[in-house]
């Protein structure tokens, strides 16, 4: 165990955060102030305090290269022409030679507020299940709205707690009592287990490094789901359960607002 990890209980386990420099809805996002410190920055000291044996910033921009090593971190430059962030990591994973089962977490640089406890739930969710080749999150869904919202994406699980579907669809589908109104507004049928994917992953090095000939799935292709393309492959996917929805990253400056007044909030 790393000295680092605090938790006894917890494998060993790589971090991974992939750093695009451009982004189409808010470019340079990464490198915006946050309290005093760019976003990216407060990603990576979570990072830290996950207890990982390493955190590595994997990026193709020279900008982010030099802020990171800045602050500390270790980089990585990768190619330019990753379509992903899974590429982005494969890269990694090969050129810091992680092999077989050695578990790597993808942390968006865009999360800055993510709760730790989630990357121990999902490695240990991904230790556990010695079948599993990656694992994520998930959350229950307590309203409709969210429901039969198609950006709200869902999972369905098997008694084992792995993945059979991920559909901006909603489902599971209540036959009776969604028939019974159109409204779809409220609170959600009792008991009905429907849950809300949380875009954290976690992989076996084994998989990363056979991402490259995995060929995008029809249903991916449909959905615009990249999970979808393990599935289709047949490659188990255990499911780790938060108790609610983590606080939202940084996709457009209107959430670094959110994020500064939240952030002077628990500061007074």
């Amino acid at each position: 165990m790393t000295e680092h990890n605090t938790n006894t209980a917890l494998p060993d386990f790589h971090i991974v955060i992939p750093a695009r420099y451009a982004s189409q809805r808010f470019p340079q996002k990464l490198m915006a102030d946050l309290g005093g410190k760019p976003v990216l920055q407060w990603v990576y000291e979570l990072a830290l305090k996950a207890g990982a044996q390493s955190v590595t910033v994997a990026t193709d921009h020279s900008t982010i290269q030099a802020a990171a090593q800045a602050f500390g971190a270790t980089v990585v430059m990768t190619r330019d022409d990753h379509e992903n962030g899974t590429e982005r990591l494969a890269e990694v994973a090969a050129v810091m030679g992680w092999q077989g089962d050695e578990i790597i977490v993808n942390v968006q640089g865009d999360e800055p507020f993510l709760p730790v406890d989630l990357i121990h739930a999902s490695v240990m969710a991904l230790n556990k299940d010695k079948e599993a080749q990656m694992a994520t999150v998930a959350c229950p869904i307590d309203l409709q709205e969210d429901f039969f919202n198609p950006n709200v994406v869902k999972v369905v699980c098997d008694e084992q707690q792995r993945a059979l579907y991920f559909s901006r669809s909603p489902m599971p589908w209540d036959r009776d009592g969604f028939a019974a109104s159109l409204e779809h507004t409220g609170p959600m049928p009792t008991g009905l287990p429907a849950l809300r994917h949380i875009g954290l992953y976690v992989y076996r090095a084994s998989l990363l490094g056979r991402y490259a000939d995995l060929p995008m799935s029809p249903l991916e292709r449909w959905e615009k789901l990249e999970q979808l393309r393990f599935l289709h492959q047949g490659i188990k996917v255990q499911v780790a359960m938060a108790d609610g929805l983590p606080t939202h990253g940084v996709d457009t400056p209107e959430d670094l607002e959110k994020l500064r007044h939240q952030l002077s909030l628990n500061m007074m």
